[in-house]
């Protein structure tokens, strides 16, 4: 007589009762128009330039790749994506401008550096984040590991305006690996951070690749995020590694595989968006702004 096997499908256990942070998927449109008609208040501006940086393969292109998607409605590739995760797709400083489905460019722009990696000598120097920082790094300067830009360098700008300078940095870290970085890129991105601070500009962490086999929930819904355990423990990790409460960190999906657009995935990447926005143009307002 064989043993008797139930046949009952056993449901996955949710890991808090109730989210922990709350969402409201359907707000996507209202996410749009906060931050298409949001207001620069300056006229030294024309766009909050925010910065990205992070490690190798860590999704910056991506990220910025997906938040163009979003607002065209389709999949872009018009931001490099790195395609592996040893390699670095950004070598040169770029401004990334953002455009709606009419074709009407958003008050904010991106730019990209160079990925940081374990050791001197290897990506990007974090003396070059501070530059652009800054504002002392012209647009298409070509980052070079052995060698930080410099005042005799060309491409250093020597008086820069408010519009040269970053508004709101942005450390790009992954989900899946952040357990696994290395000290030395650690501290590099600590580093990072105190110059910002110095120089009074927000900092806010975008951690990517939430749904690549970190947990099985969010995996097979990605609108369970904010009740996964193992997600707030991710990001409890990014706090204690980088420094921001956690109310300045935000996990997203990028697109990746895609080849159209979803709400979910939307709504995340622009409720990070927005929080970044509105740091940069506080910062504006708080350090900047003479026109109250």
């Amino acid at each position: 007589m064989g043993l008797w096997r139930s046949t009952q499908k056993v449901e996955p256990v949710l890991d808090f009762d109730t989210p922990w942070r709350n969402v409201d998927w359907g707000k996507k449109k209202d996410l749009e128009k906060k931050l298409t008609e949001i207001q620069l208040n300056h006229p030294e501006l024309n766009q909050f330039r925010i910065l990205l940086h992070g490690p190798i393969g860590a999704g910056k292109s991506s990220f910025i790749k997906s938040v163009q998607s979003v607002f065209k409605g389709e999949i872009t590739t018009n931001a490099g994506e790195e395609s592996s995760a040893n390699k670095s797709f950004t070598k040169t400083y770029k401004a990334y401008t953002v455009f709606n489905s009419n074709s009407e460019a958003l008050p904010f722009i991106f730019n990209d550096a160079l990925g940081l990696e374990n050791g001197s000598g290897n990506g990007i120097d974090p003396h070059d984040i501070v530059s652009a920082l800054q504002g002392r790094i012209k647009d298409g300067y070509k980052f070079n590991p052995i060698s930080p830009l410099c005042e005799e360098d060309r491409d250093f700008i020597r008086e820069p305006t408010l519009q040269d300078k970053v508004h709101c940095l942005v450390s790009v870290v992954p989900a899946n690996t952040i357990s696994q970085m290395d000290s030395s890129t650690s501290q590099k991105m600590k580093y990072i951070r105190t110059k910002a601070s110095n120089l009074c500009i927000p900092h806010v962490v975008v951690m990517t690749k939430v749904d690549a086999d970190v947990c099985p929930l969010v995996n097979k819904d990605l609108k369970t995020i904010y009740i996964s355990r193992k997600i707030k423990e991710k990001m409890q990790k990014c706090s204690d590694s980088l420094g921001p409460t956690m109310k300045h960190i935000f996990p997203v999906s990028n697109y990746h595989e895609e080849t159209e657009t979803n709400d979910t995935k939307d709504v995340l990447i622009l409720m990070a968006l927005l929080q970044i926005v509105n740091c940069a143009k506080k910062y504006v307002d708080e350090q900047h702004n003479i026109c109250k």
